[in-house]
């Protein structure tokens, strides 16, 4: 057997292997680490036929050996073995694999006849050259080798601890004193939905040809790389998949969708020159654009530091929970205004930045829906590149970062989370306006940041009214649950002491529990933070009470005649609109509207007649007394309301 003496060089490649970027970096100093402390010599040698031949050759009795080192240097020997006597003058080699190069008899330098060694060489070799065979390299191409090696980037499953991850460090360590990657990823398995192996045997297995047959391969891409690291086992499952077609790409589809609609009515066309700067556009403008320029920065450390799921995650929740489920919804009535005001512009230019750039962040892993995203967005504009893929990279603007309004705007999610929440429990619509919330102030600063998303937060939740209190001891209650489970390492047989001390706290002991972060117990024993427990805020009468954290809502649900007309006003114009959308009208279409009279119609047009008229687009609205048969029935709170709606002349 044939031997590499790899043990000489160990240290070396343990050394270079720490300057390595590992995904995961246990694989690296683990798994892969651990192979290389315990490093014995390479057997190079395989007795096979299939393969590339051992370049040995030694004379019989083994005292003399050439190692050939290229075709060229082989065909010098051939010569000198033909000068010898011991190969004919006709004698040429074209393949040299076996057979044909166990024909080749050489000379040593004594003038005895050589051999080729009849092994062949570990296929795991041929891998590990693969950097400078791909070059034909030393013979040629030295420039391009220099400017590819070492590869940024390889990637394989973790079973090639010991085959080309080695192969290739071994190699690149003896020849070159270097690493061959500088970053590798160990692949993960693909499972399936419940974790085991697929297999055609068991009948789990996925066709990955319908799969992307019927999802596409960005949405099938997308899933497999959003839901597990890549070094990370992937349970795969057909619903996952299913949900992320809808859930991000039909959200983002709809964004883009909505833009479309109102920009085309409005014939908008982006001009880079002449924009709206961003400082003199209303607040909701500048925190989505702040909030992009904190995304760019996100995505781009993930993608160079190889985290794609973290990047895929990002753009994901971006989209979600910030352009579509809060941007858009809040700004939808500054586009839906007749003229094309500053105010509108701002809102699409805004829009279009955001979904411009989410092309260009997505490209690298959905590139056909980016590319389709991108041309939409651009159309015929000769002056931008003509794909996605041919921009530059997206600069972070760190000036339109505004971590103040990022810190309010998140304050003020945070609140209509709360108060929606609260709505929820007690099955009380969005559309049925309420009067009033109350917020227990926190610091001083509080109230100020509250005010400057104040309309918002009033927008999102359908209250009429914001209000402060200072001392909430005498209104809102609150109690503390133990987590046990966080608690039970920390404070072990003492766990009945340490609980009964925090469910018998006092209001103000839980002010200041709240406030300072923690508190001490069993006489500064132990310290308790806000994270090892629960505060639990308790309703009052005539109130629903909700907390996260230390932000507390209190929430009126008291509905007085006015507020429920208002709400059965809402409720009205959202029938009127799904009657419009059913019957394919253009969103700018005027509408005749006939209404058969019942006491819901007359509260819901009492005092709201010219705001429903207003939503709708209606020119008027027609009540009648009896039923005709051209009508269309809808249901408002379990009541029948009959509905005729035409386009107007």
């Amino acid at each position: 057997a044939w031997f590499i003496k790899t043990t000489a060089v160990k240290d070396r490649m343990v050394e270079l292997n720490k300057t390595i970027n590992w995904k995961p970096e246990s694989t690296g100093t683990g798994r892969f680490g651990n192979w290389l402390e315990n490093l014995v010599d390479w057997n190079l040698s395989r007795s096979r036929y299939w393969g590339t031949p051992l370049p040995i050759w030694r004379t019989e009795d083994g005292t003399e050996e050439l190692c050939i080192g290229s075709v060229e240097e082989l065909n010098t020997e051939i010569r000198k073995s033909v000068s010898a006597g011991l190969m004919t003058a006709e004698f040429t080699i074209s393949d040299l694999h076996r057979p044909y190069v166990d024909d080749v008899i050489l000379v040593s330098p004594s003038g005895k006849k050589m051999l080729r060694e009849p092994d062949l060489i570990d296929v795991w070799f041929d891998s590990g050259a693969m950097p400078y065979a791909q070059w034909h390299y030393p013979f040629e191409n030295q420039d391009e080798f220099k400017n590819a090696y070492p590869a940024d980037f390889i990637a394989e499953g973790v079973d090639q601890t010991r085959g080309w991850f080695f192969t290739l460090h071994a190699i690149a360590v003896m020849l070159f004193d270097s690493v061959a990657y500088k970053n590798v990823v160990s692949n993960g398995l693909v499972l399936d939905k419940n974790g085991n192996k697929m297999s055609k045997r068991l009948g789990n297995a996925v066709d990955p040809f319908e799969t992307i047959e019927k999802y596409g391969a960005d949405a099938t891409r997308w899933y497999m790389i959003s839901n597990a690291a890549p070094w990370d086992n992937l349970k795969f499952d057909l619903e996952g998949l299913g949900e992320v077609q809808r859930k991000f790409f039909g959200t983002l589809y709809n964004t883009y969708a909505f833009f479309a609609l109102y920009a085309n009515i409005d014939q908008f066309e982006m001009n880079e020159a002449d924009m709206i700067p961003v400082k003199d556009r209303p607040e909701l403008d500048r925190w989505i654009i702040s909030a992009l320029q904190k995304l760019i920065i996100e995505v781009q450390d993930s993608y160079e530091n190889y985290e794609p799921t973290k990047a895929a995650r990002a753009i994901q929740y971006f989209v979600d929970e910030h352009l579509s489920n809060w941007y858009v919804r809040l700004a939808r009535r500054r586009f839906w205004k007749g003229e094309l005001t500053d105010d509108k512009k701002a809102a699409y230019e805004t829009l279009y930045e955001c979904l411009s750039v989410i092309s260009q962040l997505m490209s690298p892993v959905a590139p056909f829906f980016a590319e389709w995203l991108y041309k939409n967005l651009s159309g015929n504009n000769t002056n931008v590149p003509e794909s996605v893929h041919l921009t530059y990279w997206p600069e972070v603007k760190n000036d339109l970062v505004d971590e103040e309004l990022n810190e309010c705007m998140t304050l003020a999610q945070d609140i209509s989370s709360l108060i929606l929440s609260l709505r929820k429990k007690v099955s009380i619509n969005v559309r049925q306006p309420l009067g009033r919330v109350l917020l227990p102030i926190l610091d001083e600063r509080f109230e100020q940041r509250v005010e400057k998303i104040k309309q918002l937060i009033l927008s999102e939740t359908n209250i009429k009214e914001i209000e402060y209190i200072k001392d909430t001891a005498g209104f809102i209650k609150k109690k503390i649950k133990p987590n046990f489970k966080a608690l039970g390492s920390k404070v072990g047989k003492d766990m009945k002491d340490v609980a009964a001390i925090l469910t018998g706290m006092s209001q103000e002991e839980i002010n200041l529990f709240e406030q300072n972060g923690a508190c001490a117990v069993l006489d500064g024993k132990y310290s308790v933070i806000l994270d090892e427990v629960e505060v639990i805020a308790e309703d009052v009468p005539g109130w629903l009470v909700n907390n996260m954290g230390k932000l507390t809502v209190a929430l009126d649900v008291t509905i007085t005649e006015e507020l429920r007309n208002e709400g059965l006003a809402r409720e009205l114009i959202n029938r009127i609109q799904n009657l419009r959308k059913d019957k394919g009208f253009e969103v700018t279409d005027r509408i005749n509207v006939t209404i058969v009279q019942n006491q819901l119609v007359k509260d819901a047009l009492n005092n709201n007649l010219n705001y429903i008229c207003a939503e709708i687009l209606a020119t008027g609205i027609d009540l009648l007394e009896e039923i005709p048969s051209n009508m269309e029935r809808v249901e408002i709170n379990e009541k029948e309301v009959y509905i005729r709606i035409e386009k107007a002349n």
